[in-house]
């Protein structure tokens, strides 16, 4: 079982974004099957991929002006502590909370968040894009 169905891709149409979402799916499927020693490592490895994808972002939010970039960067913050807060709890042993946060939570705020914040962010890229062309 996968926690994100690879089979219908999201892709959004800027190839940067689509590749950081992708290592992200492909990051949180494996944490799924993964034993509690891999499970850390591959938590460390997904919580260090969505910083860098979330950096890929605000600069291209900065770089196009995007008129949502405050709520959609605030959106990331509170993503990341949400991450920061589990990791605290997995550094304790504790990581059914890390288990629960990856299968209960990650999944559904991935997908909302690609299919608003994130269309809506490549829906304005690719506008600036085709005025300049």
């Amino acid at each position: 079982m996968t926690l994100i169905n690879k089979d219908k891709p999201i892709v959004l149409g800027n190839s940067v974004i689509d590749n950081d979402h992708q290592v992200f799916i492909d990051l949180l499927n494996a944490l799924e099957s993964a034993g509690n020693l891999e499970f850390t490592a591959l938590f460390q490895q997904l919580y260090e991929h969505t910083e860098q994808h979330f950096e890929h972002e605000k600069q291209l939010m900065q770089q196009s002006a995007f008129p949502a970039e405050n709520e959609h960067s605030g959106e990331h913050q509170r993503v990341l502590g949400e991450f920061k807060q589990f990791k605290t709890r997995m550094d304790k042993g504790l990581i059914s909370f890390g288990r629960s946060f990856v299968k209960e939570r990650l999944p559904q705020w991935f997908q909302l968040h690609v299919t608003t914040m994130d269309s809506a962010l490549v829906t304005h890229l690719n506008a600036k894009h085709a005025s300049k062309g």
